[in-house]
C-alpha cells in the first residue's frame, strides 16, 4: 500500500475508539480506555490478566495494535470485554 493510500484509509480512524461486532451481532462504538483479557503470555503481560487498552493503531500493512502500558501488542492476543445488553 503507498502512502497517499494508507493516508487515505487512516483519516477515518481514531486512536482512541474501535468498532466491534458483538456476539449479539450488534455495532458498538468502543472508547479508549477499554479492558481486555490477555490470552497468553505476550511481552510482560500474563494469560488471563485484565489491562487498559489505551490507544488503538493500525500498522502499515492495516493490522490493528493495542497500546498498553506504553507498549504496542497485536489485537489478536486479546479478548476484548463489554458489556452486553439485549434490547
Amino acid at each position: 500500500m503507498q502512502d497517499h493510500e494508507l493516508a487515505n484509509v487512516l483519516q477515518y480512524s481514531s486512536p482512541t475508539e474501535l468498532y466491534v461486532i458483538t456476539y449479539y451481532n450488534v455495532l458498538k462504538l468502543l472508547f479508549c480506555p477499554f479492558k481486555v483479557k490477555v490470552l497468553s503470555n505476550v511481552g510482560m503481560l500474563r494469560k488471563r490478566q485484565l489491562v487498559w487498552v489505551s490507544e488503538v493503531k493500525v500498522t502499515t500493512e492495516l493490522k490493528t495494535i493495542f497500546i498498553i502500558n506504553g507498549n504496542a501488542y497485536h489485537y489478536h492476543s486479546f479478548e476484548i470485554l463489554i458489556e452486553e445488553s439485549i434490547e
